[in-house]
């Protein structure tokens, strides 16, 4: 009997450390293949001690996009509720709340109206990772994202959820307010 258990234990042992070890590869979000075949480290995302990485020319804009995306995976495909601040729903500025405390460490206030309010101006063609977008949607309502880089950002749509979307796309052309760039810095 001892013979036997042994071999099915040691082949279970295997093949599950087998699927444990490559099962992140299986469901890899396509946004993540664009960050190339460097990976970072907790240490290296944070510096030490959970600083948060700077914006600007003081940050890496791969560590900062790197941040957001780590956060953007875990809320992905969320749907869009006005007031909304969990994964049962969300509007844009929780999200931008929820991203930038858990992958920057920054606070930002409820609102957007509030949250126009920080950081400094960045023109549209000075984006960098981590600079947060501003779209004026109606007379009364704005809309907030964080731009990651190649001309995108991440926000909660009212139609997908929570999502990446391009400032290429006619719409947020069109409706394009501001972008401002916060000091990150915990």
């Amino acid at each position: 009997m001892f013979h036997i258990k042994t071999p099915i234990y040691f082949l279970l042992l295997i093949v599950s450390s087998f699927f444990s070890i490559n099962s992140f590869a299986f469901e890899l979000p396509k946004e993540f293949t664009s960050l190339g075949k460097k990976t970072y480290s907790h240490k290296e995302i944070f510096k030490l001690h959970n600083e948060a990485p700077l914006s600007g020319n003081n940050g890496d804009a791969d560590e900062i996009k790197t941040a957001l995306l780590s956060q953007y995976s875990r809320w992905k495909g969320t749907q869009y509720h006005l007031g909304g601040t969990t994964h049962q729903g969300v509007d844009c500025s929780a999200l931008m709340q929820h991203l930038f405390n858990d992958s920057l460490h920054h606070p930002l206030p409820r609102t957007t109206f509030e949250q126009i309010k920080n950081g400094k101006k960045v023109s549209k063609n000075n984006l960098q990772p981590g600079d947060l977008v501003f779209f004026k949607t109606t007379d009364a309502d704005r809309h907030v994202g964080v731009y990651i880089g190649d001309n995108q950002f991440i926000h909660a749509s009212k139609i997908e959820g929570v999502t990446i979307s391009s400032l290429d796309n006619q719409y947020w052309v069109n409706h394009y307010e501001t972008a401002r760039r916060l000091e990150l810095m915990s």
